[in-house]
This record gives structure tokens, C-alpha cells and sequence, in this order.
């Protein structure tokens, strides 16, 4: 069971993100789990749409960078623009970026101890996903002021310039990145090749930190998580909900702060049957993307009192 504090219900948190009537991406995968955890959240939906865009249509809206400064301003003006955390995830618009980068550095200076939580969503497998206009604000503007990433493989080669190849190449762009301002880095996924096999994952980790006595120390991890033949959406988002959750619960301790990341992820997949597809589509045939919604709710427990599936190790 997670530690609790005494605060807990105090700690606040800004999300915003992308929103879908129907399933669970951005804020409908963030904020359930951060509310079950404790942790108060104000949500802003930098897109709402009536599904995520894997499905065959969908249509919706886009929060212009004018709308989300009026939102901001109306927090403000009733003073309750006092926040622990800010999350943020996908967008497609580099003045909406901006003002994001904008009200992040106004909320630091009215608390200095505000950690900004930044899923820098670019493209993934050597592909870009989003304009490529959004690489140098996020480059330039957004990883300056954030203290915890998130990147896959992708995009945090894209984001130092340096492509990683062996485990040595990959703590190199994750010190890279900590030069850049984060002292958390998690790069989620990889494609280097798992001590355990071709059937798992490796993500890796790094934290920079302060000792009692001024020295500065770095810890750096590494995971091996089991794949799944199947593409889900809106795990990242879960996944830097839980990031955030425990590293508030654990906030020198990278190690321990991931024991309770990965099982709320396998707990949801698991829910939906994935090593056993054809109960869900029929032989031979593969999950719908309705199918493969994540199950946020029945998997309630799992976010409370996350089993250790995958342990960390130290490098």
C-alpha cells in the first residue's frame, strides 16, 4: 500500500491534456488514478474529442492558446491558482505550448517547490506524431522548466541529438537531458535488447539529487517489462500519473518510486485479455480499438495497492 501522508488530500494538481468522451487517454487516464491516490486535480483538456484518433473517425475540438489563457486568468483571478504539481501530455499547437511553458513558470514563482511532470509527446519509432514545430519549443522552452520527463527511446534521441544504440549511449542522453533543466528522466520504452529476452521491454531511469551535506548524487535504473502484442493508448499518460504519484511519496528514491508504476499498467492490460485476444475479437482476429480501451476503474485496486511485478535495477 502506498505510504499516506497527512497533507495528502492538500496536494494539488494541474493537468492538461488531451480528452476523450469515449475511453481513457490524457486527463481520463491521468486523473482517476492521481484522485484515487489522494491527490486533488484540476483538469484542462487541451483537445476534446469524442474518441482517440486509432479509431476510424472521430471528431471534436482543439483548445486554442487565447482559450487556455482565459481558463488560467479565471483560476487566478479567484486565487486558487496554488498547485503542487503540473502534468502535462500531448498537444499540437506551439502557442498553446508556450503558454503552457508561461503559466508553469508563473505557478513556480508563486511556489517555488511546484514540479512540473512533462510527457514531451513527439512520435515514437522514428516517426513524428505531432508538427514538427513543437521539437524546438519543447527543445528550447518546455524541458528548461521541467523537472520530471518522460520520453520514449524517440524522442529523447530527438531531443539531445544522439541516438542510442547501447546501454552506455542511452545514460548518456539521459545526462544530456539533465543538463537541459529535469533532474528525473525516464526514458519509457527502448529498443535495446532485455537481459530477460525478446519478450520484454527495457525503459531506464535517472534522478539527480542533493544530499543533506550539499553533495550531488545521480541514480540510474533499468526495467525489464514484458511486451504485449497489442497497441494501447493512453498508457504513457497513465504511466506519468503514477510517475508523479510516487515520486511525491518518494521523492529520492527513484528505485523504490517505480515499484508502484508498472503494475497498474500490466493490471489494466491484463483486464482486457490481450495474451488472449480471441475471446475479445473471435480466432483469428485482432482487438478493435474499443477493444482495447483501457479498464481505469475495475483495475481500482491495482492503483491503491500496486502488486511488485517488475523490480528496478540499479546501474
Amino acid at each position: 500500500m502506498m505510504e499516506q501522508r497527512t497533507d495528502e488530500m492538500e496536494c494539488r494538481v494541474l493537468s492538461i491534456q488531451s480528452h476523450v468522451v469515449r475511453g481513457y487517454v490524457g486527463n481520463k487516464s491521468a486523473s482517476f488514478p492521481l484522485q484515487v491516490l489522494g491527490f486533488e486535480v484540476d483538469s484542462i483538456n487541451s483537445v476534446q474529442f469524442s474518441n482517440h484518433t486509432g479509431y476510424a473517425h472521430w471528431k471534436g475540438q482543439v483548445l486554442t492558446a487565447d482559450e487556455l489563457h482565459v481558463l488560467y486568468e479565471g483560476i487566478k483571478l479567484n486565487n486558487v491558482n496554488h498547485y503542487d504539481y503540473v502534468l502535462t501530455g500531448y498537444t499540437r499547437d506551439t502557442s498553446f505550448l508556450e503558454m503552457v511553458v508561461d503559466i508553469v513558470k508563473e505557478l513556480k514563482r508563486e511556489n517555488p517547490k511546484l514540479v512540473y511532470v512533462c510527457d514531451p509527446v513527439l512520435g515514437d519509432h522514428g516517426s513524428m506524431y505531432v508538427p514538427e514545430n513543437l521539437y524546438p519549443v519543447y527543445k528550447n522552452k518546455v524541458v528548461p522548466v521541467a523537472d520530471i520527463i518522460t520520453p520514449n527511446q524517440f524522442e529523447a534521441e530527438l531531443l539531445t541529438g544522439k541516438n542510442i544504440s547501447t546501454e552506455k549511449d542511452a545514460v548518456e542522453v539521459m545526462d544530456l537531458l539533465h543538463k537541459m533543466g529535469p533532474d528525473t528522466v525516464v526514458i519509457t520504452s527502448s529498443d535495446l535488447p532485455s537481459r530477460l529476452g525478446d519478450r520484454f521491454l527495457v525503459a531506464l531511469g535517472s534522478q539527480r539529487s542533493v544530499k543533506p551535506d550539499g553533495t550531488r548524487t545521480t541514480q540510474r535504473i533499468r526495467m525489464e517489462i514484458p511486451k504485449v502484442d497489442a497497441v494501447f493508448v493512453g498508457t504513457g499518460d497513465l504511466f506519468a500519473a503514477m510517475l508523479l504519484a510516487w515520486t511525491h511519496h518518494h521523492p529520492n528514491d527513484l528505485k523504490v518510486s517505480h515499484r508502484g508504476v508498472p503494475h497498474p499498467l500490466f493490471s489494466n492490460l491484463r483486464l482486457l485479455g490481450p495474451w488472449a485476444p480471441a475471446p475479445m475479437a473471435g480466432p483469428g482476429r485482432r482487438p478493435s480499438p474499443a477493444q482495447l480501451e483501457l479498464r481505469m476503474v475495475q483495475s481500482k485496486a491495482d492503483i491503491e495497492d500496486p502488486a511488485i511485478v517488475v523490480e528496478a535495477t540499479v546501474l
